[in-house]
This record gives structure tokens, C-alpha cells and sequence, in this order.
């Protein structure tokens, strides 16, 4: 019976599997995709198989972390195995061992080193990586007589066969950690991208990119399988520019066309990809909340451009579509707009007719951490304030009172009064943009109440700009 068990070593998993003999020999499938990843194996996706021949008993090999992901298993013989793992992180330095034989495999996941000794003459055993071996990548080692790991070797060392590079690695205080795949943010100079920047920080790991520095329609090369992540924070968001021709092309090309391509590299390479979604890819016609399966029906070419991309973003086998409304952040917003009218003594018109919540972009770089921490299951996720819905109208009168203001300043007014005589193209929008949020609450995330939300995120701003005054004032 096939069997996958965990071992200390978080990732590092051992495989029983049958071995079938007769008086002829004997017969397993080394490696069967559908029945192993049902089982527990990740579907990580080999590209390279190498066999490795050892003639004498006492051959050993190690400790090597490789940047791929490795199942090892035998054909003839039987070895010892034992790794260490060399990840950043808390269970660095943790160590397993175990005997293998034709059938007992083992994956060993990216940066835990590996050691085999061989048991038996003609000893062969095979590996399956997910990437090709290269002259440049990048290894961490470990000496195999590190007394911290203190491996009880059945041959000794002694007496073992050892090349002179593995006598010479480092003993683990000494060892170099390997650092997690690369994390690429793109879109990092917008709203969004600036919170995601304040999540995840500064570590080595963590890649920010601007659209200057990564056009998405077209990815220039890259080592793809150093990255285990692509965060896809760009978007094109003029709605009403996006009705016209040379918005028609921009909307498609940034919105679908870009995550069609990063799809591809995803599927290709194993990556997680974390897409941004939005309410533009229903009609807002819907009598309550939108969960995640409803069907999409774009009123406009900016929700239709972003349907689009959705769909692309559902061909990578590990992707998270993350949906959204009305995203409030580190940049012009209808919040910051507001509050500067209420300040100018503007009494302004705001629409009455459009409701769902405000989404502050501290909470959607949350919520995006969040899934990719608690490995959440793959899919879309709506990801928006919680809380009672609001209207424009309303989110204006709260912020004209929180800001010190009557809130009968704002006049309430429909959709189609507001943009009456407006001049150029003024794309539809859903008139119901509430999203279901019981599916990413069902993962442990819980999404902060939109009005309590908006207090802190106004109360941020005033103190920034009241900083800003006092410096404006110093220069004078």
C-alpha cells in the first residue's frame, strides 16, 4: 500500500510504496503522479532525472542543499539517508534519518541538505528534480561530521568513502542558510503595492517591482524557479478612460493580457500566483452579497478586461484570485478627496445609489499574507472591509463628521444625475458591489470593520498632514 508519512522536518516526507517481485525480479512505479500527489506528495512538477552508481558499501555523499525540490529513491540497494535542514528559519538545524530501500522513497523539499551512504555493493539510486541542474546554482553544505547534528553514520566516517569537498564543508554554526524562494511584488509603486511593501518588509527575499522596472505583457527572462510567489499588484483602474481606444488597448493589455503571461511562468515553474480581482467583473444587479462563484457579466471595458484576467489567472495550477471593491490606500483616493473638500469648505454631490464596503489596502495586504501563511486552498477569495455596507454618499458624510464637519454638507445624488452632461466617456458601474466574505473568514481571517477602519486611516491622515503644514511652514 502506498503510504506518505511526515517527518520533523517540515516537507520532508517518506514513501512506502509496493514493490511487486516473482522469480523474475521484482517491479514498482517509482514515480506515478496521480496516485502519489492523492496520497500526499506535492505536486512539484519533475523535469530532470539523474541516477547515481556506487560500487562500494560506505560511499557517501553530502550534506548538500540544493535550490530544487529532490524525491530520491532506490533501484539497487540499499542506503542510508539522513538530512539536515538548512532553511532559514525555526526547525534549522533539525535532523532526520531513515534506511532505504527499493521500497522506500523520500522528498526532500528545497534547502534541507541531504546525505546518503550506501549499504550494499552496487548501490544505485535515482533522483527526480524540479529543475535543471545548473553550473551557477546556488548551494548550502553542512560537514558530515558536524558534531550538532551528530549523525550516528552505520559505516564510519572513518572508514567511509568521501570526496575531499564534502571533508571540507562547514560545521553548522558555520553554514549558511538558505533563504526561502524569492517573492515578486509587482506593482509595488501603487496603493496596494505600498501596503504589501509594509507587510512584508524589507528581507532578502522580497522583491519589489515597479511597472517601470517589469512590464507584466511582457516578462523579460528570469530564473523563474528561484521565485515561489508572484504577487500581481498591477492594474489598470481608469474606468472611464478605459472606454476610449487607446484605453480599450491599455485596459486589456495590463488587465488580461499581463496575467495571461504571468499564468504561463506560474503553470510553468511552480509558482504561487496572488491576483487582484474586482466587483467590475459582475453588473452589481444582484438582490444580495456576491460569493465567489457567481457569474461574471462585466457591465464595462475595465470589468470586462478584469473578468478576463480571472480567467487566465485560473489556468495556474496554485493561484490565489483575491476580489476586491472600492480599495482605499497611500494615494488619491474618495477618501482623501473628501476629507480635502471638507477642509476647502466644498459642499459636494456624492452618488447615493452604489453600495458595497470600503477596502483599505492595510487589510488586503493582510488578508493576502494571511492566506499564503495558513496555506489556505487555492481559488478566489472575496477580501474587503467587514461591516455593514455603505453607499458613497454615506462613506462622505462619515468622513465630513470624523474630520470635524457637518455631514449635511454632502448632497445625496443618483448615478445617473451625477455624471448628467459630463463630458468624454463615463463607464457603467455595478450599483451593488458587496462581496460575501465567509470564505476567506472560514481560513481564520477577519477583515476590519469598515467604519472603524475609516476613523484610524482619517485620523492617519490629518496627523500627516498637519506634519506636512508644520514642515511647509519651516520652510518659509
Amino acid at each position: 500500500m502506498l503510504t506518505v508519512t511526515e517527518t520533523p522536518i517540515p516537507g520532508l516526507l517518506v514513501v512506502e510504496m509496493p514493490v511487486h517481485g516473482d522469480s523474475r525480479g521484482w517491479f514498482k512505479e517509482n514515480w506515478q503522479r496521480q496516485k502519489m500527489v492523492a496520497a500526499g506528495l506535492p505536486d512539484f512538477g519533475p523535469v530532470q532525472n539523474s541516477i547515481a552508481f556506487n560500487p562500494a558499501p560506505g560511499t557517501t555523499r553530502g550534506f548538500h542543499a540544493e535550490p530544487w525540490d529532490k524525491y530520491v529513491s532506490v533501484a539497487t540497494g540499499r542506503i542510508f539517508g539522513a538530512w539536515v535542514d538548512l532553511r532559514e528559519g525555526p526547525s534549522f538545524g533539525t535532523v532526520f534519518t531513515i534506511e532505504l530501500d527499493p521500497s522506500r522513497a523520500v522528498f526532500v523539499p528545497r534547502g534541507v541538505g541531504n546525505s546518503y551512504q550506501t549499504l550494499e555493493p552496487d548501490t544505485s539510486y535515482v533522483y527526480l528534480v524540479n529543475d535543471h541542474w545548473s553550473p551557477d546554482a546556488e548551494y548550502s553544505f553542512l560537514n558530515l561530521a558536524d558534531e550538532t547534528a551528530a549523525v550516528a553514520w552505520p559505516i564510519p566516517l572513518a572508514d567511509a568513502v568521501l570526496s575531499e569537498k564534502d571533508q571540507a564543508h562547514p560545521r553548522l554554526a558555520d553554514a549558511t542558510p538558505v533563504a526561502p524562494r524569492r517573492i515578486l511584488v509587482l506593482g509595488a509603486d501603487g496603493q496596494l503595492g505600498r501596503a504589501l511593501r509594509k507587510e512584508f518588509g524589507d528581507a532578502s527575499h522580497i522583491e519589489y517591482a515597479t511597472r517601470t522596472d517589469f512590464d507584466i505583457t511582457k516578462p523579460a527572462a528570469r530564473h523563474w524557479r528561484d521565485y515561489g510567489t508572484i504577487i500581481n499588484a498591477a492594474a489598470y483602474t481608469a474606468v472611464d478612460t478605459a472606454e476610449t481606444t487607446e484605453g480599450r488597448a491599455a485596459a486589456w493589455a495590463i488587465n488580461a493580457t499581463g496575467p495571461a503571461q504571468l499564468a504561463r511562468i506560474a503553470a510553468a515553474n511552480g509558482i504561487t500566483l496572488v491576483h487582484i480581482s474586482s466587483d467590475y467583473v459582475y453588473d452589481g444587479t444582484a438582490a444580495g452579497a456576491y460569493n465567489e462563484d457567481a457569474p461574471f457579466a462585466p457591465l464595462g471595458v475595465y470589468g470586462q478586461s478584469k473578468a478576463a484576467g480571472d480567467l487566465a489567472v485560473t489556468t495556474a495550477p496554485r493561484h490565489y484570485i483575491v476580489r476586491t471593491s472600492w480599495v482605499i490606500g497611500d494615494g488619491a483616493n474618495f477618501v482623501r478627496t473628501m476629507a480635502s473638500l471638507a477642509e476647502r469648505g466644498i459642499d459636494p454631490k456624492v452618488v447615493d445609489d452604489q453600495t458595497g464596503r470600503l477596502t483599505f489596502t492595510d487589510d488586503l495586504a493582510r488578508g493576502i499574507r494571511h492566506l499564503l501563511s495558513v496555506d489556505a486552498p487555492f481559488g478566489t477569495y472575496n477580501l474587503t472591509g467587514g461591516g455593514e455596507p455603505q453607499t458613497w454618499a454615506s462613506i462622505a458624510a462619515a468622513v465630513y463628521e470624523l474630520t470635524g464637519h457637518d455631514p449635511a454638507r454632502v448632497t445625496p445624488v443618483s448615478t445617473d444625475d451625477y455624471y448628467a452632461g459630463a463630458a468624454g466617456p463615463i463607464a457603467p458601474r455595478p450599483r451593488n458591489s458587496v462581496l460575501d466574505l465567509s470564505k476567506i473568514e472560514a481560513t481564520g481571517f477577519i477583515a476590519s470593520d469598515t467604519r472603524e477602519a475609516l476613523k484610524s486611516y482619517l485620523t492617519g491622515q490629518i496627523v500627516n498632514v498637519r506634519v506636512e503644514q508644520v514642515a511647509a511652514e519651516k520652510t518659509h
